[in-house]
This record gives C-alpha cells, sequence and structure tokens, in this order.
C-alpha cells in the first residue's frame, strides 16, 4: 500500500464538473487511490462545452475546498494562467483580465510584469489554487509557431529578456505560496508544429540558447518545476522525445543543469505522445526518463479511469523490475518537498 501511495502522489488528473458528487471519478481518485494532483480546465474540449470546472471565484473556491477535504495529504490543484490567449480563469468567468507573455516582454519592464502576476497569484490564491503551470520560457525563435509563438506565450527570442520576466512572475507567486512551472524543456519555441496535434521534430531548428532561461533560474534556487515537452530532438536523443528521454530529463536537466525539483510532463494525452506509443509503454518510459509527475489532463480524450490505470501500470512496473522502488521514493520526496513550499514564509 505505501509504494502505491507514492506512485499516486506522481499521477496529475483532470476530471469534470462544477462541483463534487460521490459518482465523480475524482472523488475516488483523491480519497481512496490517494492522486496527487488534479489540473483544473475552463472549457471541456472533448465534449466542446465551454462549461468544464471553471464558473466563477465563488464556484472555484468550493471545488477546490471540497478536493482538499479528500485528500490525506495536500493536493496539488493546479492550472494553466499563464495570461492572454493561455488564461483558465478569464475575464468571460468574472476573473481580472490579463496580459500575454508576448506582451510584457516587450513592454521591456519586470517590475510591471510583477505586478500583473501578483494580481494572477492573488486570483488563484482566492480561488483555492495553490500551483501555476506557467511561466512558458519558450524563446520566441519562430514567431509562427503554432503552440507557442502565433500564442503570444513567449516573452521573448531573447533568453536575458525571458529570465527577467520569469523571475518576477516566479517571485510575485511565491508571494502568494504558490508554486509554479517552467515550461517545455528542452525548448518549444523554435517548433514548426504543435505536439497537440503530432510528433514535433525540432532537430534542426532548436537552439542551445534555449536552455538559458532552465540555466539561469535554477541556478538562482526559483525553480518549483520543469514540465517537459514532447518535442523530438535527435541531437539530443535520437530514439525518445524530451518527455520519454532519460538523456534529456536526467542527463541533461538533472545531471548537466543540476536541476533538483520536480519534473512533470505535458499531457501525456497529446497525440505527440498516443499517436507514437502505447499508454503502458509511454507511463513505464517517462518515469524511467526522469519523470516525477505524470499528467493527464483528461481532456483531449475522456477516461474516468485513467488514474487507476497508471497507478497499477507503474506498481506493476516496480513488481517487475522495470523501475525501482528507489526511483518512486525519489520522486515522492521531491513532490513532497514541493507541496511543503505552500506552507512555508
Amino acid at each position: 500500500m505505501e509504494l502505491q501511495q507514492q506512485i499516486a502522489q506522481m499521477v496529475m488528473v483532470g476530471f469534470r464538473g462544477l462541483a463534487l458528487d460521490a459518482a465523480n471519478p475524482v472523488v475516488a481518485d483523491v480519497r481512496d487511490l490517494g492522486v496527487g494532483s488534479v489540473v483544473l480546465f475552463a472549457r471541456d474540449m472533448v465534449l466542446d462545452s465551454p462549461v468544464r470546472n471553471v464558473a466563477s471565484s465563488a464556484q472555484l473556491q468550493a471545488l477546490t475546498a471540497a478536493l482538499q477535504d479528500l485528500a490525506s495529504i495536500p493536493l496539488m490543484v493546479a492550472i494553466d494562467q499563464e495570461g492572454g490567449r493561455v488564461a483558465r480563469l478569464d475575464e468571460q468567468r468574472g476573473f481580472p483580465p490579463t496580459q500575454p507573455a508576448q506582451a510584457l516582454g516587450e513592454r521591456g519592464d519586470p517590475d510591471y510584469t510583477y505586478l500583473q502576476a501578483e494580481q494572477m497569484a492573488r486570483t488563484l490564491a482566492a480561488a483555492g489554487i495553490n500551483h501555476n503551470l506557467a511561466p512558458a520560457v519558450d524563446l520566441n525563435l519562430n514567431p509562427e509557431s503554432p503552440a507557442i509563438g502565433k500564442l503570444g506565450r513567449s516573452f521573448s527570442a531573447d533568453p536575458a529578456v525571458v529570465v527577467a520576466h520569469a523571475r518576477a512572475f516566479i517571485a510575485a507567486h511565491r508571494a502568494h505560496k504558490i508554486t509554479t512551472t517552467l515550461k517545455h524543456f528542452p525548448g518549444h519555441g523554435s517548433a514548426r508544429a504543435d505536439s497537440h496535434k503530432g510528433f514535433v521534430d525540432v532537430t534542426d531548428t532548436w537552439d542551445r540558447s534555449e536552455l538559458e532561461p532552465y540555466r539561469t533560474l535554477i541556478a538562482e534556487g526559483v525553480v518549483d518545476a520543469v514540465m517537459s515537452a514532447h518535442v523530438f530532438h535527435a541531437g539530443l536523443d535520437p530514439i525518445y522525445p524530451a518527455t520519454l528521454s532519460p538523456a534529456i530529463l536526467t542527463g541533461l536537466l538533472r545531471d548537466q543543469l543540476g536541476f533538483t525539483g520536480v519534473i512533470m510532463t505535458d499531457d501525456m494525452g497529446m497525440k505527440a505522445i498516443t499517436a507514437q506509443y502505447g499508454f503502458a509503454e509511454a507511463v513505464v518510459q517517462a518515469v524511467r526518463a526522469g519523470a516525477d509527475m505524470l499528467t493527464f489532463g483528461n481532456n483531449l480524450a475522456y477516461d474516468p479511469d485513467v488514474a487507476a490505470r497508471v497507478i497499477a501500470i507503474l506498481a506493476q512496473a516496480v513488481a517487475d523490475g522495470a523501475i525501482s522502488e528507489q526511483r518512486i521514493e525519489a520522486s515522492y520526496a521531491r513532490i513532497l518537498a514541493l507541496k511543503a513550499r505552500w506552507g512555508s514564509g
């Protein structure tokens, strides 16, 4: 049971509903399985519905409080609130307006970025959200990149500008005891394609400067978590995309850049993964590569049993010797250390 509880902390799952009832699968996921993290969305992409988890601040606060009441270990309640096009808490639902990273980078005032991010952090804290899946530190090397540049998600093509604004963004969240995630490692800004939709090869477009925001901010000790990209780079790993790559997640991020915090995957439901790999194969390989948390947003395809499936697959992988117990324990310790920051000064 102890091993299964540790594995469950490694799972981040999305779910449906503005409020909880006993029949909602997420209730059993958190209460009975001990799933450690949930991710909230405004829209339901599978149903093409504007209603998923977010209707108003009061509704959201009640939902997150109910979720925390189910958890024996404080639950990570996460959301993508970058600002601009990627803001689940938006004006339509009664939340304050936000600005995209590109606009903040072009304004060139990290103090202003801090104020914008602080308003965002206050909004999240009031709603009971304790982790922001932001900032994106991708360099805007390809302004036409469909997942980054075209959506205004990058502060700049200049690593120094990205660092300055990401630093301010993180500091504003830390002031309100909200942890953050740098994404998408090792860099999605040069990509010509979108990993939501399929295989993305950045071998010929990626530049080593894309590592600089990670290198600098990790050295400053301000990085809580790093999210992997589902991009493939033959020069970094000729076999696996970053999310499944020991060379990239362990060799590059952990060993070369010295990152000791939580590594989480981008949504494992994206076609860059699902179109290339079997479900169990991808789950096991992500952990073998170095991921501590596996993200299943459950919003590209919906499976009410996805958390239970992931836990069972990883438990079996340990039983079979494909993953060591020590590997699970290391991820569990990193996750608990991150969660402890919500209560620190």
